[in-house]
């Protein structure tokens, strides 16, 4: 007999009239309020937009907050969609200046930051507050590399001194629902940039009043609005005010032959937010997020590949073990992005010198290094040897994605790297101190654990290779984000589907606290992501990306990398089809749930 499901409704009554003993007047019959339970694998440090810089940020952000497109449900590949923007832009004839209509009659939700108490109208002029916002010095935004020197006069606005009252010419509020955006060159990703929780509109009014609580007090116009937030949980409930757009699944993606497995025609023309109430557990530990799911206290779990032989029948296909599909629905997929370590370039113990003698041998220690990681070990004790190990940082499942590539840059070979540290002149009296950071955790310990037993075989001193926890993934976030780290190990979800979000991660400008956590400044990458910048999907664009792919590999920035597969389980009582990729939180509007009383 399966466990009892808890009750996934709160029922309120709305009136209370006066019964007499004698009256045969029936009570007030309850409203069905629906809730939906996700638990999440981290926490998020801020849901301030400008510091949306995690995938745990993002993913309640888009839902409190609207941007001007977002993505297609069930499109995949995925596709782009209008969210709070009237349709795709209109881009002028030589592709540098697109005009983007609002839709009117959006309101922020109430907030006591507004003078009347009342939220107001959404206008293309707090569209361009927010982008700026991250270029404030005073904000100190995490999302400015995705528009640096390529909005026109955005950087040049924040060198003479952040006056928001007066915007650069390359971003304009033109009408009070138009929006026009002025590039410097041509930018094949601009309409993604603008689906990123970074975009997400705030209104001014909200910033001023609330400053730092803004990231614990969100103040936005997107379908739900948040009642509480700790390190614990979140719990957002519906946004009575959302505009009222019904569902057209087939403008969503719907595959009937795909879809209809999980329930989703039902929703066809009702409107979002169709859940009254969501709580986002934070849960960091895979047993008790299982623990969780399993007593049927939460409605969806990312599993941990280390719980797969538990669950699964098999891994290939990835299939539940019978008496959990009758519970539970599944769905298993490459992940969108990658696992690596970066090194940070800017320590000069281990990354850039500027004497040219220690930085070469700098460059032999960080080769060596990643000659001594054994990444088949890593994938078999860590994701149950189901993801795919690669060469680079252009992951499987992008176009521009080499199979053929020259894998030595992940093969382990313990003698070469013993070789390679010797004719560079390392021993074990003169090798660094290597710290690799984590958030703390069982599993993160473990690996670094499994990370030393690597550089011992190497001939690291084990004193020599020790931890730096941080009690909270936003804890090491912020470290990194301040070139604190000495070796950053992460997972990397792409933004949108396209490899420039990979190969961002080396261009220089895009350096800590941007997205360029390793700090990798080098002249010749440089120069050839600026060429490619520009450019749309083509043969002469994947030539360049490829060459960018090789300059990371032959200067050791990183020990990449392994391509995950992501195993996402839900209850059945769920009406949904999650998604971790592309900002993936898009989906929790359109979470339905059947009311279950137990068995």
């Amino acid at each position: 007999m399966k466990p009892t499901v808890k009750l996934r409704v709160i029922l309120v009554v709305l009136s209370v009239g006066f019964l007499s003993a004698c009256s045969e007047t029936s009570e007030p019959a309850p409203v069905e309020r629906s809730v939906y339970v996700h638990s999440m694998d981290g926490v998020p440090r801020s849901l301030d937009p400008a510091q949306a810089s995690s995938l745990y940020s993002k993913f309640l952000v888009v839902n409190l907050y609207d941007t001007l497109y977002r993505y297609q449900y069930l499109a995949r590949p995925y596709e782009l969609a209008p969210n709070l923007a009237t349709g795709m832009p209109v881009f002028s004839d030589d592709g540098l200046t697109l005009t983007i209509e609002l839709k009117p009659g959006v309101h922020f939700i109430d907030d006591p930051a507004f003078a009347d108490g009342q939220g107001r109208e959404v206008v293309a002029t707090d569209v361009v507050y927010s982008i700026l916002r991250h270029f404030d010095p005073a904000m100190r935004g995490q999302g400015a590399w995705l528009w640096q020197g390529r909005i026109a006069g955005l950087d040049e606005w924040k060198a003479a001194g952040a006056d928001y009252d007066t915007p650069p010419d390359g971003l304009q509020a033109t009408g009070r629902y138009t929006l026009q955006l002025r590039l410097t060159r041509p930018f094949p990703q601009i309409l993604h940039t603008l689906t990123q929780g970074y975009a997400a509109i705030v209104p001014r009014e909200a910033v001023e009043a609330l400053g730092e609580q803004l990231g614990t007090r969100p103040v936005g116009s997107g379908p739900y609005r948040l009642e509480s937030f700790d390190s614990a949980r979140a719990v957002l409930e519906r946004n009575p005010d959302f505009r009222a757009e019904p569902i057209r699944l087939a403008e969503e993606g719907f595959e009937p032959r795909r879809d209809r497995v999980w329930g989703l025609e039902i929703i066809e023309g009702q409107v979002p937010p169709l859940t009254d109430r969501i709580e986002v557990e934070f849960i960091p530990e895979d047993a008790a997020r299982w623990n969780t799911f399993y007593s049927g206290r939460s409605d969806f779990l990312k599993v941990s590949v280390s719980q797969s032989d538990t669950l699964m029948m098999n891994t290939d296909p990835v299939m539940l073990k019978p008496e959990l599909a009758e519970r539970f629905f599944l769905d298993a997929a490459p992940e969108a992005g990658f696992v690596f370590t970066n090194f940070n370039m800017s320590d000069p113990s281990i990354g850039h010198h500027e004497d040219p003698e220690q930085d070469r041998r700098n460059l032999a220690l960080r080769c060596a290094i990643r000659m001594g990681f054994d990444w088949q070990t890593r994938n078999n004790q860590f994701f149950a040897g189901i993801g795919q190990v690669f060469p680079g940082v252009i992951p499987p499942g992008l176009p521009e994605f080499d199979p053929e590539l020259d894998d030595s840059s992940i093969r382990f070979d313990p003698q070469g790297a013993r070789d390679l540290l010797a004719a560079n002149g390392w021993t074990p009296d003169n090798l660094p101190v290597l710290e690799y950071g984590f958030p703390a955790s069982v599993t993160e310990r473990q690996m670094f654990e499994q990370f030393r037993s690597f550089m011992e075989v190497i001939g690291f001193p084990r004193d020599k290779v020790r931890p730096k926890a941080f009690a909270s993934f936003g804890d090491y976030a912020q470290a990194y984000s301040k070139r604190e780290v000495m070796l950053m190990t992460a997972g990397w979800t792409l933004d949108y589907p396209d490899a420039e979000n990979t190969l961002q991660l080396f261009y220089g400008p895009n350096a800590s606290p941007g997205s360029n956590n390793s700090n990798f400044n080098d002249e010749t990458f440089n120069e050839l992501y600026q060429a490619a910048s520009v450019l749309p999907p083509s043969p002469e664009r994947t030539a360049l990306f490829e060459q960018m792919n090789q300059r990371v590999i032959e200067r050791c920035v990183t020990i990449s990398g392994l391509n995950r597969h992501l195993i996402l389980m839900w209850s059945r009582d769920a009406i949904m089809r999650p998604d971790r990729a592309f900002l993936g939180g898009y989906f929790l509007r359109f979470v339905d749930m059947v009311p279950t009383t137990g068995p």
